[in-house]
């Protein structure tokens, strides 16, 4: 760079001890002989070799600080002037944090040169000579190895620590700089922290690379709302929690979808969507119902679908979801009466679940089928992920819904008896029958729905005659002489692999595909983005059947212990749960020591050390508890850390009794 200043007052200095041996490590490098020092930093390696290979930077020959005049400066400077404005509010913040740590603050355009500084001007002569200054140029063709430099040829953050610079004139700094790009992905800029008293701490270098990281990445965002602010953005997380707050994606499109820009978070989306259908991939356009299980309408339907304006869309690529919010204050022209899908569904599949992929997925494809009553459906999932409840809103949507559902789980009918209860039989037809003989349950469906749980569990001489109904629409009661029309909608269920039992020859693979004429499957409840929807729907529901006068409250605590576990029995192990911490809770509010001790992962090793104590000291002490808390159970089991469950086994086994019970 030719319009520069070199600050020369180092310049003809003695070398130090230090700069002479480090010296001597660079001309070890360029020689060849190994540097177990560097085979952790490949960065700084790779730089290293450009430095003597590439860029022919002597060595032996330290330069000093350079920095550009002040009419150069005003150049660089005004081809960033965009990005400098909505810079300065990030690097004011990020300069308040490490200021009293002894940092300065350097933000370089894309060549190198400080475009922007933040240090105390109390040191100003001493970080002049040091190069960190306004105006300063760390282009690493000049500066060498150096966290700017190396970061913006690397296009990633990097850690560059005192004898990690390639010249000697820096060994005493330690440099953290993390790149800023644009919406192409194209690096702007670097933002980057340095110290002339380095810690030696490694740990104090990684918490300076992941704040400077941090707000690099916010700076980037805040230049690609301001660049894009006339166009449809969307701004995405993993936890819904954070999305308004600090969403890490961000993507700029059209009213039609089309994707105009993205973020880093929404770039990678896009290269994933790349490689995974690189034949339908088109460079220059991607449109963004491509990119998520969604439909326009949905998207521009977020801010009215539910009250925190977010909804959770699965990314096709890899099949992760994200909660979604729509910025659209400068764009008028969203036509603000259209209404979503989901708006549109009838009730009884809207209660179905709140905001998840899957459900919203069930909810759009049972519409569709509501009044195809022609089409048999199968719905799969986990056992008590609530199959029967889906059949009954399908039923309740569609044009059958005022004649009957009958529901049979045919793993709980005995086998001895599901042929008659299915079937019916004529009067007479076997000893000990009715003497008016029993319409089954097929003929109790007539005109509604039929639904068959547990179906993989029908026995297979069943499967034969089940089959016929359904080819033939009638059924022949046992010991009958004609047959009975019958007009059913058939919805079965089944928690097993159908297919594999087709294939073992357990099940009749003609029975599956009349079955499986369109299939509907339900996510584990561990799976669902809409889990804190489904405990509170839960938790109403079990407190309207209770019908009393005062309802517990359901505490964060406990709520936070119900989101953290796994659920393995899904829906109906969650219900369980509630109704046990309803029925049992002694104070106004559910806590996490009146869940089940099932549901608290974290506590049951506790509970498990609580038994393995000394039973004559487990005794006196929880003896003791119990007098100090009055014989308030729930209080007992807060103080040991356990559930309220636990207090009472360990009151049986050691035959404690409370007072009053003993009046009885």
């Amino acid at each position: 760079m030719s319009d520069a200043m070199p600050i020369t007052a180092n310049s003809t200095s003695p070398l130090s001890s230090q700069q002479r041996q480090h010296i001597e490590r660079v001309c070890r490098f360029g020689e060849g002989r190994e540097m177990s020092q560097l085979d952790s930093q490949p960065l700084i390696r790779r730089s290293w070799s450009r430095c003597l290979n590439e860029y022919l930077i002597d060595p032996a020959s330290p330069r000093p600080a350079r920095v550009v005049t002040q009419q150069t400066l005003i150049e660089h400077r005004e081809s960033v002037d965009e990005l400098l404005h909505v810079a300065r509010a990030g690097v004011d913040q990020l300069y308040a944090q490490v200021a009293k740590l002894g940092y300065v603050l350097l933000l370089t355009d894309d060549r190198g040169v400080t475009v922007e500084f933040r240090g105390d001007p109390a040191m100003d002569s001493t970080l002049r000579r040091a190069g960190l200054y306004l105006g300063s140029d760390w282009n690493e063709r000049f500066a060498g190895t150096c966290a700017v430099g190396t970061c913006l040829h690397e296009r990633q953050a990097v850690v560059c620590h005192r004898d990690a610079h390639f010249d000697a004139s820096h060994i005493d700094l330690t440099c953290t700089a993390a790149p800023i790009t644009d919406a192409r992905g194209n690096v702007m800029a670097a933002l980057d922290i340095s110290s002339l008293h380095p810690s030696r701490h490694q740990g104090d270098q990684l918490f300076g690379l992941s704040l400077v990281t941090l707000y690099a990445r916010m700076i980037e965002d805040a230049y690609f709302l301001q660049r894009y602010r006339d166009c449809l953005i969307l701004r995405f997380d993993c936890d819904r929690p954070f999305v308004h707050v600090n969403g890490r994606g961000l993507i700029a499109i059209e009213e039609s979808g089309q994707v105009i820009a993205a973020n880093t978070l929404g770039r990678e989306l896009i290269e994933h969507h790349r490689k995974r259908w690189p034949a339908w991939s088109n460079e220059s356009s991607v449109q963004l119902t491509e990119l998520f299980e969604c439909e326009m309408p949905d998207i521009l339907g977020i801010n009215r679908a539910n009250e925190d304006q977010l909804r959770a869309f699965r990314a096709r690529a890899t099949d992760v979801t994200y909660f979604i919010a729509l910025l659209e204050s400068r764009w008028p022209r969203i036509p603000k009466t259209s209404p979503s899908d989901r708006c549109s569904l009838p009730q009884p599949l809207a209660q179905l679940g709140g905001d998840d992929p899957s459900i919203h997925k069930v909810q759009k494809l049972a519409k569709r089928l509501c009044d195809e009553t022609s089409v048999n459906v199968l719905i799969c999932g986990e056992t008590g992920t609530g199959k029967e409840i889906v059949a009954r809103a399908l039923h309740q949507s569609s044009q059958r819904s005022t004649a009957p559902f009958i529901a049979v789980n045919c793993a709980a009918i005995p086998e001895s008896l599901i042929e008659s209860e299915l079937f019916g039989y004529a009067p007479g037809a076997f000893t000990g029958g009715r003497t008016k003989g029993l319409k089954g349950l097929i003929a109790q469906a007539d005109g509604g729905t039929l639904f068959l749980d547990e179906i993989g569990d029908m026995p297979a001489g069943l499967q034969t005659r089940l089959l016929r109904v359904l080819a033939e629409r009638e059924v022949m009661p046992l010991g009958a002489s004609q047959p009975v029309p019958v007009n059913i909608r058939l919805v079965s269920a089944t928690h097993r692999d159908i297919a594999s039992l087709v294939e073992s020859g357990a099940f009749r693979e003609d029975l599956f595909y009349r079955l499986n004429g369109a299939q509907l499957t339900l996510p584990a409840l561990r799976d669902r983005a809409d889990r804190i929807d489904v405990i509170r729907r839960v938790y109403d529901e079990l407190a309207s059947e209770r019908q009393q006068a005062h309802t517990p409250q359901l505490r964060a605590d406990a709520m936070s212990a119900l989101l953290a576990y796994t659920w393995p029995g899904n829906i109906r192990q969650l219900k369980n749960a509630l109704a046990f911490a309803m029925a049992t809770v002694e104070d106004d509010e559910i806590t996490v020591n009146d869940l089940p001790e099932q549901c608290l992962d974290q506590r049951i090793t506790r509970a498990a050390r609580l038994a393995s104590i000394n039973h004559d000291e487990k005794e006196d002490h929880l003896v003791k508890l119990l007098k100090e808390h009055q014989w308030n159970i729930s209080a007992v089991a807060r103080t040991m850390g356990v559930s309220r469950p636990t207090v009472y086994r360990q009151m049986r086994r050691q035959g404690v009794v409370a007072p009053k019970w003993n009046d009885h």
